[in-house]
């Protein structure tokens, strides 16, 4: 398992997890679209963004691989602003290659993109 230097543990000051320690003798967790609702908790919506921002920050519009990135945390964003980039993609593979898709990550979290959410 890749682990990505300098992407940060965890959304500062809450338990917000964004990446993993060690690779799960099991198997990876899947990565499974998650529906977000309107209502969802403030506090959520800023570990969504603060995770985009940290993917935009360290990865840019190029693809990258899974490793030990958070699945629950990828699981929110999979579909809409991280997408598949493999043909055919495994959901269950560290080594799976994803990509941030700009337009629809500037247009969810626009803040994410104003560099100042780890400056």
């Amino acid at each position: 398992m890749l682990k990505h230097r300098g992407f940060p543990g965890r959304l500062p000051g809450t338990d917000f997890q964004f990446t993993l320690r060690r690779a799960n003798p099991k198997g990876a967790t899947p990565i499974v679209r998650r529906e977000r609702y309107a209502d969802r908790r403030p506090a959520d919506r800023r570990a969504d963004a603060a995770f985009v921002a940290a993917l935009w920050m360290l990865f840019g519009d190029e693809p990258f691989e899974r490793g030990n990135l958070d699945a629950g945390r990828l699981s929110w964003l999979f579909g809409r602003e991280v997408l598949p980039y493999d043909d055919p993609f495994d959901p269950t593979d560290y080594e799976a290659m994803l990509i941030l898709d700009e337009r629809a990550a500037r247009a969810a979290f626009p803040d994410a993109f104003d560099g100042t959410w780890w400056a």
